[in-house]
């Protein structure tokens, strides 16, 4: 044996071919770490070394080849000043390029995933042949990144400029028959002679009869596009790549970098790539998109250690049907769960059974789903208007009107026709489930559920415990939630758990600018500028002006005095007049159906005038940086909030749920990645700066002794 490593193996076959093996341990898959680089590094030149080798092969004994670099390295790294970053990218690189410059042609047996980093070692092979289940890609502009180990200089000698930039951009996998296509994968074979047909392509190198030599020389020389021609081609791209800035500066970057790069050779472009990758690196967007991975894993554990002791749920119930209970119908059939749908009125029973249909059939239309596996989903949904069939549920859903008479009634009623071991979850946005569990024989399996609306689309599920709530109710929930395709977050009982809870200050933030004179619509565009998907005022129509109302009035009670509302607000005056927001066609906004039929944001100049009697100042106008700080500060501080009150396990966790259940822009990676990123200091003055408009810009004392220590959530 030539090396043997923890991460990497080197073997002698037939005394004149090398086989470079990455063979991680027990894990899972191969990464490339610094243990593993290092470990390379060794290998190559033990391989180097040996006269005998004529040729190497490098393959994986994992089901994939190599997932990518260890983001979790990244973390660290790049909190590394700039130079340093450089530094550690380009030694990285160079022993790939080690590989590249091996005496003796190379080919990449490419059993599975490869990705990032590990895409970038295969490329670095004088030839490579793809499994046919096989797929390459590089995911790191999801990362707010671009390739940093030679991607962005080797695939464009392989594959041209236009596929190069399509593939970094877009962070999609490519199939065989693309990678083929592209001029990057030189075959494709079944997996069971994948092996047998690398070592073939390896021979006839070997042999003389391909020309590794010539085909190596080629990728170290300039591309063979001036920079004015790169430029020309990388036009649409670059078009494209402005719309994400400035919050996502990586796809701006790598266009350019490959502009730049057009007419240097290989080594010179080396260079220049890890120059820009460490600038990319210590961008805002890289640093949050990272913290967003590492706590994306992080749920991902949660996750995986409740539902290994979850039973399985086999059937399921949802009491309350319309446009909810109907998405929640839908995700569980669509899933493999049988569900029942029960409603005491049959129009929200139709209504219900006319979303989870209108959902199949825009999948069967996209080409997701065939006719014949749609009717069969469809069928396991079960419309009622009585409660047959749930004393035959494993999990029973509550989700009926947010009035707590009406849950409690409902509830006793589930409770009394299951089975003991049913599981009783409630779907309520702001009510406390212990308030809603007092009557219930069994509260140990009684807890929140969570979704967010439109059910199919959002991901969260805030999974609720009660002050009663058995770890075993908490397991099957969780279990049954990621079953859904859902990321389920368990959280503690509270007014508004973690979304609606950190919603409501943001809301009231905005009513106080309403109610100070400043433009709803500058507002909302000053946020959508921000990076939000869209303003308050948008928010408030599409969730609509009564559930809006409802959630404002039922959380801010819950945390008074802090959030209390001292002024007749915007909401309040919309709702008089009957305006419900989207669904009733006037809200804040008037719409009209597209050509589509979906609902079009217009500028209602009504607004205006009902607006009027409640800005006793008149119309005022705020800076977009102005707007920006009152809206986004209580939301950080009550944030902060959650964890000091452990509403959910960690700083990762909230900001995952506002990711997910409330659409903060990734770019800030959370609400208190956003607060680490200002600087704690910076968010306690900011917000002394507005303190006389209300307690909810007051920073709780354990945030301004954190500010005062220096403190981060987000410690090293």
């Amino acid at each position: 044996m030539l090396f043997d490593g923890q991460t990497i193996k080197a073997d002698i076959l037939d005394g004149r071919i090398a086989e470079l093996r990455f063979e991680r341990g027990t894990e899972a898959v191969n990464k490339l770490d610094s243990l593993t680089f290092g470990e390379l590094s060794l290998a190559l030149d033990s391989i180097a070394a040996t006269s005998a080798i004529k040729g190497v092969l490098i393959t994986s004994a994992k089901e994939t080849f190599i997932v990518g670099a260890d983001i979790f390295e990244f973390t660290h790294i790049f909190k590394h000043p700039e130079a340093e970053i450089e530094a550690f990218v380009a030694r990285n690189s160079a022993i790939i390029t080690a590989l590249a410059d091996l005496p003796v042609p190379t080919v990449a047996a490419i059993n599975g995933l490869a990705l990032g980093g590990g895409f970038e070692l295969a490329l670095a092979a004088d030839y490579r042949i793809m499994s046919n289940a096989a797929k390459v890609g590089f995911p790191e502009i999801t990362l707010g990144l671009f390739p940093g180990y030679g991607g962005t200089v080797r695939l464009p000698r392989l594959a041209g400029l236009a596929t190069s930039v399509d593939w970094i951009i877009s962070g999609a996998q490519q199939s065989p028959d693309k990678a083929v296509l592209a001029g990057v994968a030189d075959a494709i074979a079944a997996p069971d002679i994948l092996r047998f047909a690398a070592l073939a392509v390896l021979e006839r190198a070997i042999s003389g009869e391909s020309d590794w030599q010539a085909k190596r020389a080629r990728l170290k020389q300039r591309l063979g596009v001036s920079r004015d021609e790169a430029a020309t081609l990388l036009a649409p791209a670059k078009a494209q790549a402005v719309k994400a800035l400035p919050h996502f500066p990586a796809a701006h970057a790598a266009v350019d970098l490959l502009e730049r790069a057009a007419d240097l050779d290989r080594d010179t472009a080396l260079e220049l790539e890890a120059q820009i990758f460490a600038k990319i690196a210590k961008t805002q967007a890289a640093d949050s998109l990272v913290a967003i991975f590492v706590n994306d894993q992080a749920v991902k554990k949660s996750i995986r250690r409740y539902a290994k002791d979850a039973p399985p749920v086999r059937k399921a119930a949802v009491a309350g049907a319309g446009i909810m209970g109907g998405g929640i119908a839908y995700q569980s059939a669509s899933r493999g769960v049988p569900i029942i749908m029960k409603d005491i009125a049959a129009p929200a029973l139709d209504l219900g059974m006319g979303e989870a249909r209108k959902l199949l059939a825009k999948s069967v239309e996209t080409g997701r789903l065939s006719q014949e596996k749609a009717d069969v989903i469809l069928a396991s949904i079960t419309p009622n208007l009585t409660y047959e069939g749930f004393d035959t549920a494993d999990v029973v859903i509550e989700a009926v009107v947010e009035k707590i008479g009406v849950k409690h009634t409902v509830l006793r009623e589930i409770e009394e026709l299951t089975r003991p071991s049913t599981i009783l979850a409630s779907n309520t946005s702001s009510l406390l489930i212990g308030a809603l569990a007092e009557n219930l024989r069994r509260p140990e399996n009684f807890l929140g559920m969570h979704f967010f609306n439109p059910v199919p689309k959002m991901p969260l599920v805030e999974v609720v415990r009660g002050p009663k709530t058995s770890p075993q109710a908490i397991a099957a929930v969780m279990g049954y939630a990621a079953a859904m395709g859902k990321t389920p977050i368990m959280v503690e009982d509270c007014p508004g758990f973690v979304v609606n809870r950190v919603l409501t200050p943001y809301l009231i933030a905005f009513l106080r600018l309403v109610h100070d004179g400043v433009d709803f619509v500058a507002i909302d565009k000053a946020m959508e500028a921000f990076g939000w998907p869209m303003g308050p005022a948008y928010l408030i129509d599409v969730i609509g002006m009564d559930i809006s109302h409802h959630v404002v009035e039922i959380v801010s009670a819950g945390f008074a005095p802090r959030m209390d509302v001292s002024f007749e607000t915007a909401i309040d005056i919309l709702l008089r007049a009957g305006r419900l927001g989207q669904k009733s066609g006037h809200g804040f906004y008037k719409y009209e159906a597209d050509s589509k039929g979906r609902p079009r944001k217009n500028i209602d100049p009504d607004t205006e005038r009902l607006l009027a009697p409640i800005q006793p100042n008149g119309k005022t106008s705020l800076t977009e940086e102005e707007i920006v700080s009152r809206m986004m500060l209580p939301l950080i501080l009550e944030a902060a909030r959650c964890v000091e009150d452990k509403i959910a396990a960690s700083p990762g966790d909230v900001d995952m749920c506002l990711l997910l259940g409330l659409g903060l822009p990734r770019y800030l990676g959370g609400a208190l990645k956003y607060a680490d990123h200002l600087g704690l200091n910076t968010v306690v003055e900011s917000a002394e700066k507005w303190v006389s408009l209300g307690p909810i810009y007051r920073p709780s004392e354990r945030l301004q002794a954190r500010a005062a220590a220096g403190d981060v959530f987000y410690p090293l």
